[in-house]
């Protein structure tokens, strides 16, 4: 069976924030690959991406060069990996390898920036896992354990490039703290700061998106959704978003080609099934509102509305 972690098992193994966890995630920089249950869950395959993403930011190696190294990684690491595997991440801060065995590695700059070996990293999860979940969470600017392979000096992950205290970046996971706080007005204000730092950050329009729609700014939330999509065309999120836009609007039409799209890019997402489901039956689309309802079942068969949408299968059958 494959082990899965949740978000804040991740945060926990690896002392960072869940808001910048959620950020990756947003961005397709790093994160879970598993949607279970409704919720997204890592892998260990998962963790050593992350892994690797928050040494090298802790490197100073900047955000465009981490994420082509990730790429990289995706490629050489073994789609198998364990925690078993004699593996060992290296990167000079330009390449990223993952290395079988006591192969070595010799960067072309003569200095290795980031380093560890899956065993090692297998055994932190390991301890973290063992921790009793009432523990609370490190915060997000602990550092991590040192393993035999880390930078001999420990560098402070919120100091980086990546992500310097002025930057909308800050601004931004600034902005998801304040909604886990439910301090709304605080979080719109930090996203909006965040956008006027940065207009393209597409993840702070999807957030400030979701703020308004709940305020009942319809036309404020399609814009914000609308500009992050011209800026991360694949960004499921804003997509789906959008659409319960469109159909708060009574756009259904538009809101079902929007949902079309989402299925398309994330064949997972179980929400955006069950409301394609929905609106497909409304409309008239019997067939496909089944084929998507039952989809929505299949992913996320375990939740309340899974009850609900069998239900309305049954009905959809008479």
């Amino acid at each position: 069976m494959i082990e899965l972690y949740s978000m804040k098992d991740v945060a926990r193994i690896f002392a960072v924030q869940e808001a910048r966890l959620r950020y990756w995630m947003q961005v397709g920089f790093v994160g879970p690959t598993v949607r279970k249950g409704g919720r997204f869950y890592y892998t260990f395959r998962d963790l050593v991406g992350v892994k690797a993403a928050k040494d090298l930011l802790a490197a100073g190696v900047p955000l465009a060069a981490v994420r082509r190294n990730l790429e990289a990684l995706k490629k050489t690491l073994p789609d198998g990996a364990a925690a078993t595997s004699n593996l060992r991440i290296c990167s000079d801060g330009e390449t990223l390898v993952a290395l079988e065995g006591d192969v070595p590695f010799e960067p072309t700059t003569g200095q290795v920036v980031m380093a560890f070996t899956v065993p090692t990293l297998a055994g932190r999860v390991a301890e973290v896992m063992a921790l009793p979940t009432a523990e609370p969470a490190p915060s997000a600017t602990a550092a991590a354990p040192a393993d035999d392979a880390a930078p001999a000096a420990a560098i402070d992950p919120e100091t980086t490039d990546a992500n310097p205290a002025t930057t909308a970046y800050r601004l931004f996971l600034d902005g998801c703290l304040a909604e886990d706080r439910a301090d709304l007005t605080a979080a719109e204000h930090l996203y909006r700061h965040a956008l006027e730092l940065e207009p393209n950050l597409a993840a702070a329009h999807t957030n400030l998106g979701n703020l308004l729609h709940q305020a009942g700014d319809h036309a404020g939330a399609r814009a914000a959704y609308e500009h992050a999509l011209e800026l991360e065309p694949t960004q499921a999120e804003a997509r789906y978003n959008l659409a319960n836009v469109l159909e708060d609007e009574g756009e259904l039409e538009l809101a079902i080609a929007e949902l079309r799209r989402v299925c398309a890019v994330a064949p997972d997402f179980a929400d955006a099934h069950y409301n394609l489901g929905l609106l497909l039956a409304k409309v008239g689309g019997l067939d496909q509102a089944r084929a998507h309802l039952g989809r929505y079942v299949e992913l996320d068969g375990g939740s309340s509305w899974a009850a609900v949408a069998r239900d309305y299968l049954g009905q959809l059958a008479n």
